[in-house]
């Protein structure tokens, strides 16, 4: 089975700083381990690593934040859908298949590649996608149930990654976002929130 190794790098626009992410795909399946650092709210680094089963459903999510105050961390884990924080049980988490790490663009990648909505109006069908995420808010790491849309779009034009790259409007609550992502369904620029500076 072939294993593709990829590397990127984002400037964080709300956090002041960078992240970066060394993932793997292999078959149906994502492994990732990123860096980040911020300067807002306060300044901090963020390690984290990821693992995914089949189908791209999140297993593991394992995250430790530094700043002035300490060193914080948080366990994430998803067993047959049963969902634990640092080994307590999640019941408000039933149903989610993904976590979603703030700041951290990689995370948008794995509903993205399950529904293959970065073919735009292809594979992924054209109507809007409902999510339940584990989101996992930085630099505090505090865990809760978030509801996400998204709805792949149809092209319109050459994007910041060139002809192959593709748009999903994501939207949680009042917020709304055109994602571009290229064909590997990384995020190449989030508006208002990350853009990629390697590709």
């Amino acid at each position: 089975m072939i294993t593709h190794r990829l590397v990127r790098t984002w400037e964080v626009l709300p956090s002041g700083g960078y992240s970066t992410a060394w993932a793997e795909l292999t078959g149906r399946r994502l492994a990732a381990r990123g860096r980040a650092v911020g300067l807002l709210p306060e300044p901090h680094w963020v390690t984290y690593t990821l693992d995914t089963g089949d189908d791209y459903v999140t297993s593991r999510l394992r995250v430790s934040v530094d700043t002035a105050g300490g060193t914080r961390t948080v366990d994430l884990r998803n067993d047959a859908g049963r969902w634990t924080v640092d080994g307590a049980y999640r019941p408000d988490l039933d149903g989610a298949l993904d976590c979603d790490l703030g700041l951290c663009p990689l995370t948008n990648t794995m509903p993205v590649l399950r529904h293959d909505l970065h073919r735009g109006t292809g594979g992924g069908g054209s109507g809007p996608h409902d999510f339940l995420m584990a989101w996992v808010s930085v630099p505090d790491l505090a865990v809760s149930a978030n509801r996400q849309t998204y709805t792949p779009l149809a092209p319109d034009g050459q994007g910041v990654g060139g002809p192959r790259a593709s748009r999903v409007r994501y939207s949680s609550g009042e917020f709304q976002s055109d994602i571009e992502f290229d064909e590997r369904g990384l995020v190449l620029d989030y508006p208002e929130l990350a853009t990629a500076l390697t590709r």
